[in-house]
């Protein structure tokens, strides 16, 4: 059989530069070739001196390879202020290897120094919206760095991946390709946000990058929804930690994949434009007059071919992680070209290699380059006339905001007590927590115009996801076709790359992303919702306001039972709590549906960098409180409240957790309780986080300590899930959790699975029994 193999529909388009060698309008004129030359010789020899001085650390092979393509970028193609590093209708640059960041730090340090010798009027009057050269003395230190120069300069601690307190940095990049997917989701939250004259976002990447699998989704998102402002620029050098042939290049097979990066962007539905000498000047810039003229609405990849270390004198996988000894002949060797063309010669280190000399000859060295660059003044007058024309090209722009935009501020403005007749439920009907969650949300979304943007692991049904843009265009997003949708396609089954695309999302500023998938799938968001935590801590500092990252958990422990243990999993709320700083995540786990307004509301109302609701797939009839003794749903906002009090001195402390054991607790245990005893208090945590967000007297007041030390659990999660609740060793051991007997549960309705772990309504009144008869015994509880 001899069948014609068939692409599928490809909108994108393919383009190498060679083709464009000849044509003068894609050639840099002579005299911004030798700039541009100097400038990265510069570029280089700062490289080499951040490693060297931290001392020797630092990734300078994949800063140095694609140096070239960023100082074109920054000179030549984007359209932004230095002046003002916080202007939304900016083009931005992301790091996503954030590996490089050795190099984003020498490239931003340079462009500050050629601004101040020959236009300090470009550069912020506040030195915290600069990166410096002074600066450059914080490289991998943190702030307990005590220096002398150190403290002397209030130098910035710059970290080993890239953070947004340095300015134009957006996000918090380096981990396993969440900076691509955070970098589609700032160009998709911009296109949105910007409509057809949006800020473009350039992306910084290498082959290596590419191979996480979170990419894949990240760029079928970017080509799905036809964002033209995504360009990633790929360092392809083909070298990564341990391998010299990370990818197919044509002759030879990858060590790790075998597509090309060409191939990789293609099969997206990208445009392609290959760049076969990644280092020439004249190519790179052929490639981006190239990328910024297709008007197809395709996003663009640009594939450099370079040299990983090139002209540092260690060259591939051995310049990833590592290079020159410290203060090594090889080290004074890579310094050489830029003494040579400026004139000048770097000190030589001598004595004794303690941190208050290192940093003393640190200094000395960046000095140097601080002259020699302030004898160059054509130079710098040709850099930051550059930059100059940068601020120009921004203003001409002239970039709005889309008038009917919504306004995202309102999203933390709503009172928990003010409850919308919407979500005023009737005793006995049956309803779903994962759709009134969705209800909620899409309630809010309603209320600020249109500002949360949702992701679903092709479960918008299923979780109750759906409903969130449901006041919207029907269909996903698509920045031509449908561009007032807020539903996103994320590449299928892909937690992975839409919760990264989320956060960046989120992290632009105009709108709050929502990632939806089952509480089982967590684990696959959490590397990204740490690094948006990481980020918007890191924003704060800069006076940034990124929005909260909303991790929809739409299927959350044990009644999900049918599915069986690979989605029935009960520990999703463990990955989450105690895992981030004091309020940078808020979990909540709702018992019932009028508890889902003020959780959501109270918790956003905080501004955490992650909001992480759990709701149950199963519908139940409303519960009667006021019959059962519970107190009001609005309690739920301290993050516990009392399913039922003690009669008289409590003979113990239940603390319930969990919409699936709560029902049963609800229906089954407070009856047997309230006809038989023993006479227990019975609490149930709402949210972990907003009960530690009280002050210690609220806590108090609210559940004294007397009860913790001495109270047991009963959870749908694990144990941990429950620390800070029990505070004995006894009550831990009494403790009814999902996998006390050591084993996954197997499928079955939930009802039996229940059954099956022991907590069924039997079983837990046999506990509680035990419990209370223990703590009678033991005196040392008391």
């Amino acid at each position: 059989m001899n069948k014609k193999f068939e692409w599928g529909k490809k909108r994108g388009v393919y383009m190498d530069v060679t083709d464009y060698a000849q044509n003068p309008a894609y050639q840099l004129p002579a005299e911004e070739l030798n700039a541009f030359e100097k400038l990265d010789a510069a570029y280089r020899a700062l490289v080499a001196l951040l490693y060297n001085y931290v001392p020797n650390s630092g990734h300078p092979g994949g800063s140095i390879s694609s140096g070239r393509m960023v100082e074109h970028l920054l000179y030549k193609e984007m359209a932004y202020s230095l002046k003002e590093p916080h202007r939304d209708d900016a083009d931005i640059v992301s790091y996503a290897a954030g590996h490089k960041a050795l190099g984003l730090y020498a490239m931003w340090a340079l462009r500050s120094e050629a601004a101040r010798i020959a236009k300090p009027e470009l550069l912020p009057e506040n030195e915290k919206l600069q990166l410096r050269l002074e600066d450059l003395l914080g490289f991998r230190h943190n702030k307990a760095q005590g220096t002398p120069l150190f403290k002397k300069f209030n130098v910035k601690p710059l970290g080993g991946h890239p953070e947004p307190f340095i300015p134009f940095v957006r996000t918090s990049t380096g981990a396993s390709g969440v900076g691509d997917g955070s970098a589609v989701g700032l160009a998709l939250a911009a296109a949105d946000a910007y409509g057809a004259n949006c800020p473009a976002v350039h992306i910084i990447e290498g082959e290596g990058g590419l191979t996480a699998g979170r990419v894949s989704e990240a760029a079928a998102t970017a080509a799905t929804a036809q964002l033209k402002n995504v360009v990633f620029h790929i360092d392809w050098n083909e070298a990564s930690i341990e391998s010299e042939r990370v990818t197919a290049d044509g002759e030879n097979d990858g060590d790790y994949v075998q597509w090309n990066p060409m191939e990789f962007f293609f099969i997206h539905d990208f445009n392609v434009i290959r760049v076969p000498n990644g280092h020439d000047f004249n190519q790179i810039h052929a490639a981006q007059k190239l990328a910024a003229e297709i008007s197809n609405h395709q996003p663009t990849a640009i594939v450099y071919r370079t040299v990983k270390g090139w002209r540092y004198g260690i060259e591939g996988k051995a310049s990833h992680g590592s290079g020159h000894k410290f203060a090594s002949e090889g080290f004074y060797a890579a310094l050489s070209e830029f003494e040579q063309l400026f004139g000048v010669s770097f000190p030589r280190f001598s004595g004794d290699k303690t941190e208050e000399n290192v940093e003393k000859f640190y200094w000395e060295s960046l000095l140097t380059m601080r002259r020699a660059l302030e004898g160059d003044k054509s130079l710098c007058a040709f850099l930051a006339q550059r930059l100059a024309e940068a601020a120009a090209r921004l203003d001409d722009k002239k970039r709005s905001v889309r008038t009917d935009l919504g306004d995202c501020a309102k999203l933390y403005t709503f009172n928990p007590s003010d409850v919308p007749a919407e979500f005023v439920f009737e005793k006995g009907k049956p309803y779903t927590t994962r759709g009134v969650l969705g209800n909620v949300l899409a309630y809010l979304n309603k209320q600020t115009g249109g500002t949360l943007l949702t992701a679903s692991a092709d479960l918008y049904g299923s979780t109750g996801a759906g409903a969130v843009s449901k006041d919207f265009p029907d269909g996903f997003f698509n920045a031509v076709s449908n561009p007032q949708s807020r539903r996103l396609s994320a590449g299928g089954i892909c937690e992975d790359g839409m919760s990264a695309v989320c956060t960046g999302i989120s992290a632009f500023g105009k709108h709050a992303g929502v990632a939806a998938s089952y509480g089982a799938f967590l684990a696959f968001e959490h590397v990204a919702a740490r690094l948006h935590a990481i980020g918007v801590q890191s924003a704060r500092e800069a006076g940034l306001c990124p929005n909260t990252f909303i991790m929809f958990n739409g299927h959350a422990g044990l009644p999900t039972g049918e599915d069986g243990p690979t989605h029935a999993d009960p520990q999703s709320l463990q990955l989450l709590q105690g895992n981030f700083p004091k309020g940078a995540c808020i979990t909540a786990v709702p018992l019932e549906v009028d508890e889902i307004w003020p959780l959501v509301t109270k918790s956003l109302s905080l501004k955490p960098a992650v909001f992480a609701p759990f709701v149950v797939r199963p519908s139940y009839a409303f519960l009667d409180r006021e019959a059962l003794g519970m107190e009001p749903a609005q309690n739920a906002v301290n993050g516990v409240y009392y399913m039922r009090r003690a009669k008289g001195k409590a003979e113990g402390t239940l603390i319930v957790q969990g919409a699936g054991i709560g029902r049963i607790v609800a229906e089954e245990l407070l009856p047997a309780l309230n006809a038989n005893g023993p006479d227990v208090n019975v609490v149930y945590a709402a949210s972990r986080e907003l009960f530690e967000l009280l002050s210690e007297e609220e806590q108090e007041k609210i559940l004294p300590l007397e009860y913790r030390h001495t109270a047991m659990g009963i959870t749908d999660f694990t144990l941990p899930a429950l620390e800070g609740w029990l505070l004995s060793q006894s009550g831990r051991r009494h403790t009814l959790f999902p996998h006390k007997n050591d084993v996954y549960l197997g499928s079955a309705s939930a009802a039996k699975v229940y059954a099956e772990a022991g907590l069924d309504g039997k079983s837990l009144l046999k506990a509680v029994r035990a419990y209370a008869q223990d703590l009678k015994r033991d005196t040392a509880w008391r």
